[in-house]
């Protein structure tokens, strides 16, 4: 039986398509920390979180036409075992309501 590919080899199909824009991994949440914002002070704490049931583990971020594509690119990660990906879209200016547009531009001058 062939020996299913590592489940980065799509790295490199997706940087020669021109689709690959970025790609990182995270640490452990034991390294992170929380900001919780409700009210005056915020509070923060310290990880791990063990209250978090699932935890993103890296991302990529790929610049496709559509869904459909980006689903097409994201199958052809080979992970194997009980894994998953999520697909998300990133927000973009006309996402936001006009006040939240406005207050960006007034913070770029």
């Amino acid at each position: 039986m062939p020996t299913p590919p590592a489940p980065w080899w799509p790295l490199q199909q997706l940087s020669e398509a021109g689709v690959l824009l970025a790609v990182d991994g995270l640490l452990a949440p034991a390294r992170g920390a929380r900001i919780h914002f409700n009210g005056p002070v915020p509070a923060v704490k310290d990880g791990p979180f063990t209250e978090a049931k699932e935890i993103v583990g890296g991302f990529w971020i790929i610049d496709c036409a559509s869904e459909d594509e980006a689903v097409e690119w994201a199958k052809r990660c080979a992970l194997g075992g009980d894994a998953f990906i999520e697909l998300r879209q990133i927000a973009g200016e006309a996402d936001f309501p006009p006040e939240v547009r406005a207050a960006a531009e007034a913070a770029r001058v």
